[in-house]
C-alpha cells in the first residue's frame, strides 16, 4: 500500500485531519461548494456531494453550514468566488508532490505554498513537472468490522469495481474508474455498506523513503494539509510499515 492510500492510512492513525477544527470545517465546506457547483445540489443525484455532506456530518458540522455550502455551489447564496488549482513539485526523497488548491486569491496563496515547500526540504515545480506520474480514479473504503470480505467483493465487481484491496487492517479500498464512481458509491450505499470516497489521483509508480527523509516528507505533507487553501495533497511516496511505526 503506498502514495495516497498510503497518506489516509497515517492521517487517519493519527488524527490529523481533525487536528485543526477550523481548516477541516473550511476545508469541508468547500468540497460541498464545488461537488454542488459541479452535480447540483441535490444529494441524491450527486454521489460526490452525498459523500462530501457526510463527510460534514461525521465531523459534527453544523446544519446550517451545509446547507450555505450548497447554496454557494448552486449560486442561491453569494459569496467568495473560489479558483481551482493544481500545483506540482517535489517533497523529500525525490517523491512527487501533487496539490489540489482552492483559493479566492492566487496571489496569496502560491508564495504560501512555495515558502513551505520550500523550508520543509521541497520545491515546486513548472506545471506537468510530476503529474504523469499519477492516474485519475476513484477510491471507496469500507471499514472492515462486521463486513463478509466475499461478499463486499463480489458486488463490487459487480457494481463495476476495477479493484479490491483488503491490506488496510481497518477499511477494504475499492477502485473505480471516475465514470463508474457514482453507480458503485450508490450501489454499496444501497446494500447498506458504510462508505468513504472521492475520484482524486492515484500514483501509476512509487518511490520508497526512509529515515529522515521519511520523517521530513510526513512533516511536509501536514503542514501542507493543514493549509486552508489546499484541498487534497497526492504523493507518490511508500514507506515500510515496520519504519512507518518507529516514526
Amino acid at each position: 500500500m503506498s502514495g495516497h492510500s498510503k497518506w489516509s492510512t497515517i492521517k487517519r492513525k493519527k488524527g490529523a485531519a481533525d487536528a485543526k477544527r477550523g481548516v477541516l470545517f473550511t476545508r469541508i465546506s468547500k468540497d460541498i461548494t464545488i461537488a454542488a457547483r459541479d452535480g447540483g445540489g441535490d444529494p441524491n443525484m450527486n454521489p460526490a456531494l452525498r459523500l462530501a455532506v457526510k463527510t460534514a456530518k461525521t465531523a459534527n458540522m453544523p446544519v446550517a453550514n451545509i446547507e450555505r455550502a450548497i447554496k454557494k455551489g448552486t449560486g442561491d447564496l453569494p459569496g467568495m468566488t473560489y479558483e481551482d488549482f493544481v500545483y506540482e513539485g517535489y517533497g523529500p526523497g525525490g517523491v512527487a508532490i501533487m496539490l489540489n488548491i482552492l483559493t479566492d486569491n492566487k496571489n496569496r496563496t502560491y508564495p504560501d505554498i512555495k515558502h513551505i515547500m520550500t523550508k520543509n526540504h521541497g520545491n515546486l515545480g513548472e506545471s506537468g513537472c510530476v503529474n504523469w506520474m499519477f492516474e485519475k480514479k476513484g477510491t471507496i473504503t469500507v471499514p472492515k468490522e462486521g463486513v463478509n470480505e466475499d461478499e463486499l467483493l463480489e458486488l463490487s465487481l459487480e457494481l463495476g469495481a476495477d479493484d479490491f484491496s483488503g491490506d488496510d487492517e481497518d477499511v477494504f479500498e475499492i477502485t473505480v474508474t471516475p465514470d463508474n464512481f457514482g453507480d458503485v458509491s450508490s450501489g454499496l450505499e444501497n446494500a447498506d455498506y458504510s462508505i468513504d470516497g472521492e475520484v482524486g489521483l492515484v500514483p501509476i509508480n512509487t518511490v520508497k523513503v526512509s529515515g529522515n527523509e521519511a520523517k521530513q516528507l510526513l512533516s511536509l505533507m501536514e503542514i501542507l494539509e493543514e493549509h486552508e487553501d489546499v484541498q487534497k495533497v497526492y504523493s507518490n511516496f511508500d514507506i515500510d510499515e515496520s519504519e512507518l511505526e518507529n516514526l
